[in-house]
């Protein structure tokens, strides 16, 4: 199960308004082979596909490849604005370590 917080929800639904989007849209979250820890979160707006486990918030969807889900099963979403950053962060608890930066992770033993 993948969540976000209500700030999450609240940045995203704007997002997806703001771009247009169809129905069905929502936060694509994935993970590659890369970043400073070993694997990095990537995020997009796009449409779910075969095989997609969708979450659903509030009305907003969160869209996440089978194979994906993996690394991401449990983890949580939030926006954060700070003077240094803004953007979702994952918060990830499967993940033995994390980069500094919060864009990449450890797996550990996954």
């Amino acid at each position: 199960m993948i969540t976000a917080t209500a700030n999450a929800v609240k940045h995203l639904r704007g997002l997806l308004e703001d771009h247009s989007t169809v129905d069905g849209q929502g936060l694509r979250l994935m993970v590659k082979k890369g970043g400073c820890a070993g694997m990095e979160y990537v995020m997009k707006l796009d449409s779910p596909v075969e095989g997609d486990c969708v979450f659903e918030q509030e009305g907003v969807n969160i869209l996440v490849d089978a194979d994906s889900l993996t690394y991401l099963n449990g983890v949580n979403i939030d926006y954060e604005d700070s003077l240094s950053d803004s953007g979702f962060k994952v918060n990830n608890p499967n993940a033995a370590r994390s980069c500094g930066c919060g864009s990449s992770f450890d797996p550990g033993g996954l």
